[in-house]
C-alpha cells in the first residue's frame, strides 16, 4: 500500500528574501504571512502592547533596551537592565545541574546588582528516571539511581518563592519547554544547552556548510 505523503507547509518567513517588514524599503512577497492576518486581528495584537498590562510593559521594556543598548551589553547585563526597568527584584534561576557553577556566578552577579536570585536545580526532588517509565538503557549510568530532570517542580518552587522573572540556565531540550509552560512568571534564557559546542548552538548552523553537514542528512532519530 502506497504511503500517503504529508502535505508540506507553504512558504514562511525563512523563505523571504526582502524582509520588508523591518524597514518597509522594499516589497512584500506574495506569500507574506502578514497577509494571512486580518486588520482586526493585527489591531487586537497591537492593543496588547499598549497600556500598563504585563504584555505591554514587557514589550516596551524589551524594545527600549534593544534601542538603547544595541551591541553594547552582554545577555547577562540585558537581563539585569530588563529586571530593573520592569521593577522585578526576585529573580528565579531554573538551572541545569551541569551548569551549577555558571548559576553560582550569575547569582553573585545578580546580588551585586541589588537583585534577589533564587536557584532551583533540575534534579530537585531526586526522582529516579525509572519511576516515569524510562528504562535502564536510557540512563547515562546504568544500574544506579539517576534522577530525572524535574522542570515542573522547578516552576512550582519558583512560584512559591514569588519570583517575578525566571531565567533558564541550560535546561535540556524539552525540559525547557515544560518549564516555560508551567512557569507562573515570565521566562527568559541566559544559557541554551549544547554539550558538544560549549553551549553555543548557533555554531552548528554557522559551520553547516562543512563540519556539520550532517545536519542535512535527514536521518536523525525520529
Amino acid at each position: 500500500m502506497k504511503q500517503k505523503r504529508k502535505k508540506q507547509p507553504g512558504p514562511s518567513c525563512a523563505d523571504c528574501g526582502t524582509m520588508n517588514c523591518y524597514r518597509r524599503e522594499k516589497q512584500f512577497p506574495e506569500f507574506c504571512l502578514a497577509e494571512t492576518i486580518s486588520a482586526g486581528e493585527q489591531s487586537e495584537i497591537v492593543e496588547q502592547y499598549r497600556g500598563e498590562g504585563m504584555d505591554a510593559r514587557i514589550a516596551r521594556s524589551a524594545a527600549e533596551i534593544e534601542g538603547a543598548y544595541y551591541g553594547k551589553l552582554t545577555r547577562a547585563e540585558e537581563i539585569i537592565v530588563f529586571s530593573r526597568r520592569m521593577g522585578f527584584r526576585k529573580i528565579g534561576l531554573a538551572t541545569c545541574i551541569g551548569l551549577a557553577e555558571e548559576a553560582r556566578i550569575f547569582t553573585r552577579v545578580l546580588d551585586a546588582n541589588g537583585l534577589q536570585p533564587f536557584s532551583v536545580f533540575c534534579k530537585a526532588g531526586s526522582v529516579d528516571k525509572t519511576e516515569i517509565g524510562i528504562t535502564e538503557e536510557f540512563k547515562i549510568r546504568k544500574s544506579c539511581h539517576e534522577s530525572l530532570c524535574n522542570p515542573i517542580l522547578q516552576a512550582r518552587v519558583l512560584e512559591k518563592q514569588g519570583t517575578e522573572l525566571n531565567v533558564v540556565i541550560g535546561l535540556c531540550v524539552g525540559h525547557d519547554s515544560l518549564f516555560m509552560k508551567h512557569s507562573a512568571a515570565p521566562v527568559t534564557t541566559l544559557v541554551t544547552k549544547d554539550r558538544i559546542l560549549g553551549h553555543n548552538p548557533a555554531a552548528a548552523l554557522y559551520t553547516s556548510g562543512f563540519y556539520y553537514k550532517r545536519l542535512f542528512d535527514g536521518d536523525r532519530e525520529q
